[in-house]
């Protein structure tokens, strides 16, 4: 059994080119907390986000994008969600062969690596609000800010459905 590679960010940056969509992206030191990336702030506009890879019982896979600082309660997120049971987090393998990123480089533009359909995305609706998001493009020593609305667009693009719900406290 074969494992296909990872798309990369340059993959990423042709697929949002592709597609119309402006992006522009700012390197940095590698972030691996919100807490660390918090210093980018004056640098890089817009909404800052936080991604949570969860699982229900049933194998079901989720990728949350929030806001960096919303709180998420994961007890109760199951119901909001479409979940069949609580959530806990997923394992870094199943989010390395699913969305191709390590811990602490989870983005919502993981769907890219997706192909097979696995995880639902759902991004909060108050990180909506934002005109612009920043996401980690596939790697985390580097923020790609995206419109709101082109995020949406993208995600469509993979073939996933992007649910906008409030997640967030």
């Amino acid at each position: 059994m074969s494992e296909a590679q990872p798309k990369t960010d340059k993959d990423l940056f042709q697929f949002l080119d592709g597609l119309g969509i402006a992006h522009a992206t700012k390197e940095h030191a590698p972030v691996f907390t919100v807490a660390e990336s918090v210093a980018l702030r004056d640098e890089i506009p817009g909404g800052h986000t936080k991604n949570l890879f969860v699982k229900d019982k049933k194998d079901n896979y989720f990728l949350m994008t929030v806001e960096e600082h919303a709180s998420v309660d994961l007890k109760t997120i199951h119901t909001v969600i479409g979940a069949a049971s609580r959530v806990s987090f997923g394992k870094p393998e199943k989010l390395m062969e699913y969305l191709g990123v390590i811990p602490g480089a989870v983005t919502a533009f993981g769907v890219f690596n997706d192909a097979g359909g696995n995880v639902k995305i759902i991004i909060d609706a108050d990180l909506m609000e934002y005109d612009t998001i920043n996401c980690h493009p596939l790697r985390n020593d580097a923020t790609t800010s995206i419109g709101s609305k082109d995020l949406l667009r993208f995600i469509e693009a993979t073939g996933h459905e992007p649910l906008v719900l409030k997640v967030t406290a």
